[in-house]
């Protein structure tokens, strides 16, 4: 049996396994509550397909804008009260969407919600360096298994059983999903005032915070993280739409939900081979490649089809997103993960935004269906395309 100072270890870093995975779930619970009531947003806000890809361009837009703020908040008052911060914004612009009256309301109050998640994102890889400097792969894959697990349980939830919970109501959905986000910021409150993680988390003075984006490992981490988010809010926005058009409206959930759930196995291997592959470019170059080939048969399939190449397509991008996530913690010194991790997400949620908006001006100026997932086409060559600026990337750290 462990002696006590052993088991207060093992405690410990238990605790700080529990928070990174709460916090990673809560990067995406309320992010994802939109997409499953989609079709109610549009009968009752009468929202056109470029305004859905304007609500979808919202969050990495959001994501991009705020993550450098999100940086500052880490050097002035440290990772975990940055934490706390973006949590409670995450939260509370969640549910101010279930007060919604017109859509510009809509669009305030997921400002909010996104401006929260976006100043949580650049806290992830400092964290993960912090608290398992040793382990950063695995470290990286759990907060990640979190992430995906809070994109799986909307999208599998909502309809089946939350809006029946809440009458049907699409408003009272937004406010179940963001009650979680709220109970991790007391958690996260309650457990910091531990003098080991708060003495492990402390504002490093004069420390910098504005990202080096003059650094090429910037621009290539931004460029391939950009890519892989693409693909999933391009894929998250226009698949419900999309299978209506197809006239299988009843596949509305089963295809979010296995885009999403897809995901999850991913996050498991993952947790044993992060490691090894993070730096291997032929990684990166196989999960863009599978990830195109994926787009193809989801939008050539029928029926159940459909379901089957979305699961694939989230498994293959949850792939390369694992990867992403830790190269800023392998490949930068300690004191700049936040500053490379902000600039990553600058750029690669630039990308994401424009790619959703581009994906509905395509469907709408073509009325084709098919038309709105060009970009997530588009986003798997590049991915495999730069592949090799990761090694680079490693040879030069």
């Amino acid at each position: 049996m462990p002696a006590a100072p052993e088991r207060a270890i093992i405690r410990q870093r238990l605790i700080l396994l529990a928070l990174l995975w709460l916090a990673g779930a809560c990067l995406r619970l309320t992010v994802l509550a939109v997409p499953p009531v989609i079709p109610l947003l549009h009968a009752d806000l009468h929202l056109s397909e470029t305004q859905i890809g304007a609500l979808s361009s919202l969050p990495p837009l959001l994501f991009a804008i705020a993550a450098v703020p999100g940086s500052l908040l880490i050097a002035r008052f440290g990772l975990i009260p940055a934490l706390l911060i973006g949590l409670l914004l995450n939260a509370l612009g969640g549910a101010a969407r279930g007060a919604v009256v017109d859509a510009s309301f809509l669009y305030a109050s997921s400002i909010v919600m996104a401006a929260g998640v976006a100043i949580m994102q650049p806290i992830m890889p400092p964290l993960v360096r912090t608290f398992f400097p040793e382990r950063i792969g695995f470290a990286t894959a759990l907060y990640s298994n979190g992430m995906l697990v809070g994109e799986i349980l909307p999208a599998a939830l909502t309809i089946p059983l939350v809006l029946p919970l809440v009458g049907g109501s699409w408003r009272m959905s937004f406010l179940i999903w963001a009650l979680p986000v709220l109970l991790t910021a007391a958690i996260v409150a309650v457990f910091a005032r531990s003098p080991r993680s708060a003495g492990t988390t402390a504002p490093t003075a004069n420390a910098r915070w504005w990202p080096d984006f003059r650094n090429p490992l910037t621009w290539q981490l931004g460029i391939i993280l950009g890519c892989v988010n693409a693909i999933y809010f391009v894929s998250n926005a226009f698949l419900p739409d999309f299978v209506i058009a197809q006239g299988r409206p009843d596949l509305v959930g089963p295809a979010l939900s296995a885009l999403n759930v897809g995901q999850l196995p991913a996050a498991f291997v993952m947790l044993v081979l992060a490691g090894p592959l993070v730096t291997r470019p032929w990684a990166y170059a196989a999960t863009g490649l599978a990830s195109l080939a994926a787009l193809i048969g989801m939008v050539t399939a029928h029926g159940i089809g459909i379901v089957v190449f979305a699961g694939v397509l989230g498994f293959t991008d949850a792939l390369t997103l694992i990867l992403a996530l830790a190269l800023p913690s392998v490949l930068s010194a300690p004191d700049d993960v936040h500053r490379t991790s902000a600039g990553m997400f600058t750029i690669s949620y630039s990308c994401a935004m424009l790619a959703a908006v581009l994906g509905g001006v395509l469907w709408d100026m073509t009325h084709m269906p098919i038309a709105s997932f060009a970009p997530v086409a588009l986003c798997g060559i590049v991915i495999a395309a730069l592949a090799s600026t990761v090694r680079h990337a490693a040879s030069q750290s």
